[in-house]
């Protein structure tokens, strides 16, 4: 495992982050951890180096927090240091703030945590917060000693990450969604280099954007990977895309089998800054332009989205729809949406309502992209 100055802080992290949004789940109810399977992964990770842990009150519909706790039950805890969020939609007072602090505390089962994080800012979600006393707020609990460091993950565009970043001397770590197809998307490059210039550390989320650069590629993009002079998982090239810049402190990746989390420590295992030849970025600036021109959603599986109020299975429509285009319209692979996508939970059933948009975080236009969908894979069903 290799490891990085996180920011500031006396202390190197793993390259590699464990996100827990991603655990595998049970009859594919995403609320439903398969906890066994989960605690497995998260300590064979441990085991292999990783010692930054990524979680949040919302992931698992609440559930990741816990089986976060139970994996780290006994020496794991001092192995690891562990960052959590604030859900800050629930918020609306400093009472809300302590209330939701406390249920995170007891359902990790620790004492005081390592990070914590305001959750998903946004222009509206900081100006709220700074109504509210955020800072002064977490300064009190971090006297308290409840938590030792504070920080945010954000979904914005770069003059509000840099506002943000002003605001306060003390931030300790920050949260930008970067990979090789969104460098110059919200916080991007400009994001990475301003946050490192004032001694932040910087997490990078999606590096694989929620599991879509992880697709097995359609012949017209693996024959650009081809070219390569060392061949490489699709995985494994987004990673190290993202390891290649020396601002970058961590990567997390939210990963759901044993499988994930061999292949990712593996990579994780050779990532330096610099790894990448002129010869690979170029490869890189042409995938991601046939990418973009087969049809690529940013959608990263958060599922933020969910549960819709009327059943629509919003990131496994989506995931369809990218492997559809990536595979030049593939008739196998409306062959699998019918298969695999319950009838109750079919694109057809959206009635137009909004409230997957309000909540989605890449701000993607959800809706046409899901009466597409109906149009593609149902039109015959």
């Amino acid at each position: 495992m290799k490891y990085r100055s996180f920011g500031k802080l006396n202390w190197s992290a793993s390259v590699l982050g464990f996100g827990a949004m991603r655990f595998p789940v049970l009859g594919g109810d995403y609320a439903k951890i398969d906890e066994a399977q989960a605690i497995d992964m998260l300590r064979y990770a441990i085991d292999n180096g990783v010692n930054y842990v990524d979680t949040a009150y919302a992931y698992h519909m609440g559930n990741s927090e816990t089986v976060v706790g139970k994996a780290l039950r006994g020496s794991y805890r001092e192995k690891v240091r562990v960052a959590t969020k604030m859900p800050c939609w629930l918020i609306d007072s400093q009472e809300d703030m302590d209330k939701y602090l406390s249920e995170q505390l007891a359902k990790l089962g620790i004492g005081k945590l390592d990070f914590y994080l305001l959750h998903g800012l946004t222009k509206e979600r900081w100006e709220k917060l700074s109504k509210l006393n955020v800072l002064s707020w977490a300064e009190r609990k971090m006297d308290e000693g409840v938590f030792d460091y504070l920080g945010f993950s954000f979904h914005d565009s770069f003059p509000v990450l840099k506002r943000i970043l002003d605001s306060y001397d003390n931030w300790t770590l920050c949260q930008i969604l970067y990979n090789y197809m969104d460098a110059n998307y919200e916080a991007g490059t400009k994001g990475l280099e301003y946050a490192s210039s004032k001694k932040i550390a910087v997490i990078v989320m999606e590096p694989i954007a929620g599991g879509r650069l992880a697709m097995p590629s359609s012949d017209e993009i693996q024959a650009v990977w081809n070219k390569a002079k060392i061949m490489r998982t699709p995985a494994a090239w987004a990673l190290l895309w993202v390891w290649n810049h020396p601002k970058v402190t961590v990567a997390l990746s939210g990963m759901n089998t044993m499988a994930q989390v061999k292949e990712n420590l593996e990579t994780a295992n050779i990532a330096e800054p610099g790894i990448l030849s002129k010869e690979e970025l170029r490869l890189y600036k042409e995938v991601a332009s046939k990418y973009r021109r087969l049809g690529f959603v940013r959608c990263s599986a958060c599922k933020y989205c969910q549960p819709c109020p009327n059943g629509v299975d919003v990131p496994t429509i989506i995931s369809f729809y990218n492997e559809y285009f990536m595979k030049n319209r593939s008739e196998a692979v409306k062959e699998e949406y019918r298969k695999k996508v319950k009838l109750e939970s079919w694109a057809k059933n959206c009635k137009k309502c909004g409230k997957c948009e309000e909540l989605c975080p890449q701000h993607l236009p959800i809706r046409q992209i899901i009466s597409n969908s109906s149009f593609i894979f149902e039109q015959d069903g």
